[in-house]
């Protein structure tokens, strides 16, 4: 999918949304105007009105300049721009009217840990450890349900990976953008495709030597590539359907289309579940839920979920992850670091 751009007086009605740097998602559906703000959360405009004529222009321009087609015979078209991602549905194929989804994919990053305190994101113990457990090339699982805001989570533990270790992604749709949140640091970004999948995205990866491969989304039995690149010891981070970290084995393996258990305990080390609520009077919350740990040692395969209602226990460390955390120079991973000079309260 091809990137676009388009000038403001394309978006007509729909600009001062476009423009509002706390709106995430907008969407019309045949009817009704409803977008996604980070403070207030989801949400009805009642004094939104789109006419047929708007519609039309908005998507023959994008049509247009994609040279696609869109009519009862091709009723999908999804565009990218730099930091937008659209998708329009003909009415032909819905009792509602014709839908527009966009959704805003700047290049910057929302989190940090002075606001995850601030919002009770999560704690600053759990903060720490999983900061030093990206800086020791520890895999990474994001889960939580659509729209909870896991690659808000990914893009922020990309902070911890140091400057010099080369990182690639791997994205259907640019969300992640590292060059502009990491400036500096080392890095490719793929875009996959129709002439260019998943898996072969991750296999070229292979031979660029990479430190890290972030994998914008586990969807498929692209998956098995992802568990081989872990398998090598490559730093591998990705997010993930699901509603418990509990569940991120079973739906490695349900992806896979078989039992892949005792590799996701093998190379797999942490998963994170971000929730989503909508707040009546506080508008929308985002949270960590759980934290666990994944191993599999002498045959055996061990879950701790180690984080859960803001809880943390700290997790029995096995020594292969002690070792691991010590070869990157982190005696104690539960203590803050400065320029990799480690306390150990």
């Amino acid at each position: 999918m091809a990137e676009l751009y388009l000038e403001d007086e394309v978006f007509g009605n729909l600009l001062p949304f476009i423009r509002d740097e706390q709106i995430t998602d907008i969407n019309y559906n045949g009817s009704a105007l409803w977008v996604d703000h980070l403070v207030r959360g989801r949400y009805q405009v009642p004094s939104y009105r789109a006419d047929s004529s708007f519609l039309n222009r908005f998507s023959m321009r994008i049509a247009n300049l994609m040279n696609r087609s869109f009519n009862q015979y091709e009723p999908l078209l999804e565009a990218e721009t730099d930091e937008l991602r659209i998708s329009i549905i003909h009415e032909s194929v819905t009792n509602t009217g014709r839908s527009i989804s966009i959704r805003k994919t700047p290049g910057v990053r929302r989190l940090n840990r002075e606001r995850m305190l601030a919002t009770s994101y999560c704690t600053e113990e759990l903060d720490i450890f999983m900061a030093n457990a990206v800086r020791a090339g520890f895999t990474l699982a994001v889960a939580g349900l659509p729209g909870a805001g896991k690659t808000e989570y990914l893009k922020a533990m990309t902070a911890y990976i140091p400057p010099a270790r080369k990182v690639i992604t791997v994205e259907d749709n640019l969300e992640i953008r590292y060059r502009l949140i990491n400036p500096g640091k080392d890095c490719i970004e793929i875009k996959v495709g129709d002439t260019f999948s998943y898996s072969r995205a991750i296999k070229a990866s292979m031979r660029q030597l990479p430190g890290w491969l972030i994998l914008s989304e586990a969807r498929s039995v692209e998956v098995q590539y992802l568990l081989e690149t872990m398998s090598t010891g490559i730093s591998c981070m990705t997010t993930i359907h699901t509603d418990d970290v509990r569940k991120i084995p079973d739906r490695f393996c349900s992806m896979m289309g078989k039992d892949v258990t005792n590799e996701v305990y093998s190379f797999l080390d942490f998963g994170i579940l971000v929730g989503c609520y909508n707040m009546p009077e506080k508008g929308i919350c985002r949270r960590i839920e759980q934290a666990a740990l994944f191993d599999r040692n002498e045959g055996e395969n061990r879950m701790i979920v180690f984080y859960q209602d803001g809880k943390m226990v700290r997790p029995r460390l096995s020594e292969t992850m002690q070792r691991k955390f010590a070869f990157a120079g982190i005696s104690d991973p539960f203590c803050e670091t400065e320029d990799r000079v480690l306390c150990t309260g």
